[in-house]
């Protein structure tokens, strides 16, 4: 049968629960994805004024790993960044690290993944201040997961073609950002860096069997043996015009490891799901799953509470991003079209051509009476 992400943890979920301890997080977002759109989490019903029509419609868990629950969240920061993008070039520069830090990852998320958004930005905006002499602007995204489900870290950067300098504005050269084998040793050597400044901070964990746990020798051998690799770094062709940079950052920014989309069926206490094989020409295939190794899978991927997975730096910082984009703007020429705030029922008829205030029969206005919460907690 086809289904959705929910009806795996529904079918199998309290069975894997069972079986595996789980940290808050992982059972947290498990419930959370399984109730979506239910009774239990509340709801209301749309009375049409005119012909009487009644419609319920059950809430959203908004859970960030939650298929459901990313369209209007992704469509309204896209809204938001879009009013923020610069006529000009942008490039997508995309950093990873070695599959032999996963484990190490995997373990302690929340410092590894804070040091791969440090040390690629510290290298986009050191070499583009020695190089360019401007400071310029990022917004980087972190992905864990490949087309298998399996852990694969990597971070997705939309850089801006030029920057700002105490001279005015200094443009990049259009078909070349900044060589690649330059970006991934720079990379390479900061990420080491800090890694190794955790460890000696002793802010990395090694439980279970994981072979760094037998002491600062191994740890050593360990980043010897990484300092020795050629790490990837990943530079595409710039971008022109705002549009093709949205749609880009759509692919990018609010998606989960595994869309309701690429679900294909659940069968015998088995998942297959859709997925793209890099090595064999971007093939689309099939991949079929026992349902606890699919679940484990897809776990990997939730994230620690708290952990901010888009983020902003250079001209485009939280702190500076107003001023800088001001002055951005009146160097380049450009003014700033303000926009009246939506709803988002608003945003969904812009978005989608649905009116949800209007009765789907008559078109009359419905009258909203909400429904009592059933959910009281996790379990």
């Amino acid at each position: 049968m086809s289904a959705d992400l929910a009806d795996v943890f529904r079918l199998h979920g309290d069975s894997y629960r069972k079986t595996h301890k789980l940290p808050l997080n992982q059972l947290r977002t498990m419930h959370a994805i399984e109730i979506c759109r239910t009774k239990e989490l509340g709801g209301h019903i749309d009375e049409c004024e005119d012909c009487g029509h009644l419609r319920i419609s059950y809430n959203s868990c908004r859970n960030r790993h939650c298929p459901k629950c990313q369209f209007l969240r992704k469509e309204k920061w896209l809204e938001e960044r879009g009013r923020e993008l610069l006529p000009i070039p942008y490039f997508h520069v995309v950093f990873t690290v070695p599959e032999e830090i996963n484990p190490l990852a995997l373990r302690n998320q929340d410092v590894v993944y804070t040091i791969l958004f440090k040390a690629a930005s510290e290298t986009l905006m050191e070499l583009t201040r020695t190089r360019l002499g401007a400071q310029i602007g990022v917004i980087a995204v972190l992905h864990t997961w490949g087309q298998n489900l399996m852990d694969h870290p990597h971070l997705h950067c939309i850089v801006s073609g030029g920057g700002l300098s105490p001279d005015g504005w200094k443009s990049s050269k259009r078909k070349f950002f900044l060589p690649v084998k330059v970006m991934s040793r720079l990379f390479k050597g900061k990420f080491l860096f800090f890694l190794r400044r955790a460890y000696k901070a002793r802010r990395l964990r090694f439980p279970g069997t994981i072979a760094l746990a037998q002491g600062e020798a191994a740890f050593t051998v360990f980043l010897e043996g990484l300092y020795r690799r050629e790490w990837v770094v990943y530079c595409k062709p710039p971008f022109y015009g705002p549009e093709s940079v949205i749609r880009y950052l759509g692919r990018y920014t609010h998606r989960v490891a595994l869309t309701n989309r690429r679900l294909v069926s659940i069968e015998d206490g088995k998942v297959s799901f859709f997925w793209k094989n890099y090595a064999d020409g971007n093939a689309r295939k099939t991949m079929t799953l026992d349902a606890p190794e699919f679940i484990r899978r897809f776990l990997l991927h939730v994230l620690p509470d708290g952990f901010v997975k888009i983020r902003y730096f250079g001209f485009l910082s939280n702190r500076n991003r107003k001023a800088c984009l001001e002055t951005c703007r009146a160097l380049l020429g450009v003014g700033h079209v303000p926009t009246a705030p939506e709803t988002w029922q608003e945003l969904l008829l812009r978005l989608s051509g649905v009116d949800v205030t209007r009765c789907p029969l008559c078109h009359g206005r419905l009258r909203v009476k909400e429904l009592p919460r059933m959910y009281r907690g996790p379990p």
